[in-house]
């Protein structure tokens, strides 16, 4: 666990925050069971508790943040879960219900109690909410409009306990007889050390600059600008954008959903394959139009920064899937994987991963499945005893999460075609304050 997990996590507390989870989710499972036995009773198909989204929603909410993300993302894969979970879920990335009005001001003012108090006018009541921080509209010294992004207090204690009692699970299931070849401590390490990073905002704060400077050529994707002056460990200051509506295809024509689509993918592969800078957390609730239908991205809390060799054997596995070269593919994942089986088959696994990639070249968004692609390919290094960098969860889970919003714009884009233009630069170094025509 990382030394900042560890140091709030007692023992006391976490034993009461596993038996709270594990009543709600006990609870929850009785309720459904409950659920599935009366609609057989009444003729109707006992999944159709499962498809109640509003069901999952209580219980995601029950069991607090780390859970709540977990819905945020799930959210967006319209194209895998039926609408009446979907929708349901989708309220989950701004529909958090707030803390407290006096404990959220108690925390802005000690947050800024050994200094000056920099805000002319300060909304107490949060224009947004969601699991980790509420958002607050207010007025500097100066006379700007800003937007102020205040970490729940008291969430940083139960997010870190989580993490332990996760921990353990992936500890027990690392026992278990047909997973003991996963390397799940390092996978746990890795991802959800990065969610567990969401609570430092000081990282949020340079996180934003960083994406602000790197899609600055991008006309058409705005990223606010952060007030590092006013930011502290709980509080990221930046400049308030008006005007925005939700990232939803809506009454947009055709010729704009498609330009929009193609926005999106161009700024998320320049983050993936040039910057290594990886926004892994791009739902509806962080992703906007502002009035001339141009995208704002709104939090950095889920940035990750790729090795740089990940981000290279990554570019390199993408550009080949594209041309349908299955055996370089496989070459990449052999010789950037993180741990090798003693049995493991790799001529098997080559086999595999050509067929693989040969059904998938060339395919549009419509025809191409990127979680089912990632779900074989994980499927074959764990047959096969190869298992890649953990880092690789961080552009896949990027990328998963794009998907399942680009569907509802435009089916037909060439996800493929158009990841290549950028990938031509891929191993070109960034040349600092570079507008360099993309």
């Amino acid at each position: 666990m990382p030394n900042t997990a560890r140091r709030l996590v007692r023992l006391p507390g976490l034993a009461l925050r596993g038996a709270r989870v594990g009543v709600v989710v006990l609870g929850h499972a009785a309720a459904l069971a409950g659920a599935a036995l009366l609609a057989r009773l009444r003729g109707s198909p006992g999944g159709v508790a499962l498809r109640d989204g509003g069901r999952w929603v209580r219980l995601l909410t029950a069991l607090g943040p780390s859970y709540i993300k977990i819905g945020q993302l799930l959210s967006t894969r319209r194209d895998l879960l039926p609408d009446a979970v979907t929708g349901p879920l989708s309220t989950l990335t701004d529909a958090a219900r707030p803390p407290r009005a006096w404990r959220v001001r108690r925390a802005v003012r000690r947050a800024y109690r050994d200094r000056e108090w920099p805000f002319a006018g300060f909304g107490w009541e949060p224009v947004a909410c969601g699991s980790i921080a509420t958002v607050h509209r207010a007025t500097t010294l100066d006379g700007r409009d800003v937007a102020v992004k205040v970490r729940r207090p008291g969430i940083a204690r139960v997010m870190r306990q989580d993490f332990a009692l996760t921990s353990a699970a992936m500890a027990l299931a690392a026992r278990l007889p047909a997973l003991r070849r996963m390397p799940f401590a390092l996978m746990h390490q890795q991802v959800g050390g990065a969610i567990l990073r969401q609570l430092d905002f000081t990282a949020e704060a340079e996180s934003l600059a960083r994406l602000r400077a790197n899609l600055a050529a991008f006309g058409n994707v705005h990223v606010p600008e952060p007030l590092p002056g006013l930011c502290t460990p709980e509080i990221v200051v930046m400049e308030y954008v008006d005007g925005l509506t939700r990232f939803e295809p809506g009454d947009l024509d055709a010729a704009t959903r498609r330009a929009v689509v193609r926005a999106v993918l161009a700024a998320i592969y320049e983050m993936l394959f040039v910057d290594g800078v990886v926004h892994c957390d791009l739902h509806p609730g962080n992703l906007y139009f502002d009035r001339d239908a141009g995208l704002v991205v709104l939090d950095a809390g889920f940035v990750i920064r790729l090795p740089d060799a990940v981000r290279r054997s990554f570019s390199d596995f993408f550009i080949n899937m594209a041309m349908g070269d299955g055996w370089m593919c496989a070459q990449i994942v052999v010789d950037s994987a993180a741990h090798v089986a003693d049995d493991c088959d790799l001529e098997g696994f080559r086999s595999g991963l050509r067929e693989l990639v040969a059904e998938s070249s060339g395919a549009l968004s419509g025809e191409f499945d990127l979680a089912r692609f990632a779900g074989r390919l994980f499927d074959l290094q764990r047959r096969f005893g190869l298992f890649p960098a953990p880092e690789f969860a961080f552009p896949l889970l990027s990328l998963l999460v794009v998907e399942g919003m680009v569907r509802g714009f435009d089916a037909e884009v060439d996800f493929q075609a158009e990841a290549v233009p950028v990938l031509r630069r891929r191993n070109t170094p960034r040349i600092p304050g570079s507008t360099a025509e993309r």
